[in-house]
């Protein structure tokens, strides 16, 4: 059955894997994909929903470099909200809420229907390496399957162990078996690896809450989309979820059984995400508060089980219930299933390079949680650039490595390879020193150039992107050089309570007043006439009226990162000595050696590294 050597093989298929698989097939390489469930692709392990807080701008981007990420969510939405919308453009953040049953389905069937992908059912249990290269994997059962690269994206499946109060029982996740073999196998083969935690919230009967007792949270009255392509539409009709609290009577109930709590009795040792701890930590850390909100989430749209989002814990189940029983709304709420923690093997990411190849095991390629971070949306953007990179490798091209001031995917490989991380890593905007460049508007004028020349986005979707980023650029002309009379002008800036024109002036230097938005404008005239003329919709408007408020501070970052991008051409020869540099620091040598960054710009950011040390690197290697 396996008598060919693939180009790739994919460890794992939840939302890495998936992205991952996609790509390597989608760019021509054949690829296998082998997971411990078909039934299983995709799965939602967590929340039922896709993008927020900078998560939605890295599910832009996947979708602009020809990911199906996007897609999906658009396809399986059953809510849409622009998160931010009352701060600068830089923040805003796109999420849908998602039906779980139909965002697996959907991922399925899109990859069943991606050529030169194959598919097989069964436990990974080691890597085949010779000679230091990496030629296949092992199966549970003796099968040894042969391929030039392999990713493995083993979630939190590696070694991994369920705890629930003091039970503890092997699983990757609810109700499915761990994996085991790899983590040793590497280990022997000289990686180094640790155990980090993560956990989820009860499941509950949506039939058994009163939701007349909580705050409706609609989704947006106008909803956008994810995909940048026309496959998909935005939604007609929505499902609302609802937010309740929890209260002093829950703390007490909760804190009932804080003795028999894996996080407090020592059997979980390992470090869980710091920005989405568990509702027991949350009462423990921040004991002054009285009430945490609790957010009610239907997993689809015509299922009845509900997501408690909010309510993340590991406390024995009689106890999990008895407090959210005491939660209002859910006075007679019933079980799913309980929630739980779980522990898993990762392995810290400065073992790897830029294209998420492994230092040590050439064609050997590792992302999503297996990298240490969290989230659907880091484990996809890992997976496509993984898949991608191990394309190109099999093909004997140039890496594809995305810059800070490219991506948010840049930010998130360079964070991970450079600093490494000890706990769960998840995006935020704050970690993006371009983000008023890396804005969920314009992921595809950022990236899917990029994307067209490694043969991952069409032809079609490049044409898109280029009619719209003309008709956004002739529109700014159109608005710099186009003048407005101050009787036109001055009853709008008397209603947004701006000061009034006293002669006519170019549009745009209306339009970048604070007070004043584009929506203002198109009653007058001659813009009316020009949008009209020229059939520019909501996508052009938004990206015309975004360049033209925020052009200075555009102009600002774009010359910081052209000031710091000089320094990234400055390349560090491989395997460099560091020992040899008598000037440098002990903790910069030690770590430099360790990290092995490839330019000087990748080692300023390393922890530990100083200025001065940077300056002794820069006279050796000879500025």
């Amino acid at each position: 059955m396996f008598g060919q050597e693939y180009d790739v093989i994919v460890v794992g298929a939840g939302h890495a894997g998936s992205e991952a698989a996609a790509a390597a097939a989608n760019m021509g390489c054949s690829t296998l994909l082998i997971t411990m469930s078909l039934q299983n692709i995709a799965q939602m392990s967590c929340n039922p929903a896709m993008g927020g807080i900078a998560k939605g701008q890295i599910v832009r981007e996947i979708d602009a470099i020809g990911g199906y990420s996007g897609i999906i969510s658009d396809t399986s939405a059953i809510q849409f909200k622009m998160l931010n919308k009352s701060k600068g453009p830089a923040m805003w953040s796109p999420r849908v809420q998602s039906d779980r049953m139909r965002f697996a389905e959907d991922w399925r069937l899109k990859l069943e229907a991606t050529p030169n992908l194959d598919f097989y059912q069964e436990m990974v249990s080691g890597l085949i390496v010779e000679g230091g290269k990496v030629c296949g994997v092992k199966t549970k059962l003796g099968i040894e399957v042969r391929s030039k690269t392999v990713v493995l994206t083993n979630g939190t499946f590696l070694n991994g162990l369920i705890h629930i109060g003091e039970k503890q029982f092997g699983g990757g996740r609810a109700g499915e078996r761990a994996a085991t073999g790899i983590t040793e196998q590497l280990v022997k083969l000289g990686f180094e690896s640790g155990r980090m935690k993560t956990g989820t919230p009860p499941r509950v009967d949506g039939r058994s809450l009163d939701y007349s007792k909580m705050v409706e949270q609609p989704g947006d009255e106008k909803p956008e989309k994810f995909s940048y392509s026309t496959t998909t539409k935005a939604l007609t009709k929505q499902r609302s979820c609802f937010m309740t609290y929890t209260s002093l009577e829950v703390h007490n109930l909760l804190r009932e059984g804080f003795d028999r709590s894996p996080m407090f009795n020592g059997s979980i040792k390992s470090l869980g995400p710091r920005y989405c701890p568990s509702i027991e930590d949350k009462i423990n850390r921040f004991a002054d508060k009285d009430r945490h909100q609790i957010f009610v989430e239907p997993e689809g749209w015509n299922t009845c089980e509900v997501y408690v989002n909010g309510f993340s814990t590991s406390l024995p189940e009689d106890v999990q219930f008895k407090a959210l029983r005491s939660v209002v709304g859910f006075e007679k709420v019933k079980f799913f299933r309980p929630g739980y923690a779980i522990e898993y093997d990762y392995f810290p990411p400065t073992q790897l390079k830029h294209t998420l190849e492994t230092k040590l095991i050439e064609g050997l390629f590792f992302a999503g949680q297996i990298n240490g971070t969290t989230g659907y949306e880091e484990a996809a953007s890992q997976g496509l650039m993984a898949g991608i990179n191990a394309a190109l490798q099999v093909k004997e091209k140039d890496p594809f490595i995305l810059t800070r001031d490219e991506a948010y995917i840049g930010v998130l490989v360079d964070d991970l390879i450079t600093k490494g991380t000890e706990e769960p890593y998840r995006m935020f905007t704050s970690r993006a020193e371009y983000r008023t460049l890396l804005r969920q508007d314009n992921a595809d004028f950022r990236l899917t150039p990029k994307a067209y020349v490694i043969g991952l986005a069409s032809e079609a979707r490049l044409r898109a992107m280029e009619e719209k980023q003309k008709k956004s650029s002739e529109f700014i002309k159109f608005l710099r050089e186009t003048s407005i009379s101050e009787k036109d002008a001055n009853p709008i800036l008397e209603n947004k309570g701006s000061s009034l024109m006293k002669h006519s002036d170019k549009i745009f230097k209306v339009l970048s007043r604070p007070q004043v938005k584009l929506k203002d404008l198109t009653k007058v005239d001659t813009i009316k006439t020009y949008m009209s003329n020229n059939n520019l919709n909501q996508e052009v408007l938004d990206q015309a009226e975004i360049q033209v408020k925020y052009s200075g501070y555009i102009e600002k970052e774009k010359n910081n990162a052209d000031k710091l991008s000089r320094l990234e051409h400055v390349k560090i020869p491989s395997n460099f000595n560091y020992k040899q540099l008598k000037s440098l620091s002990f903790e910069a040598g030690e770590k430099l050696g360790k990290i092995q960054p490839i330019t000087i710009a990748q080692a300023s950011r390393i922890s530990g590294v100083s200025p001065s040390d940077i300056s002794v690197l820069l006279v050796h290697l000879g500025r």
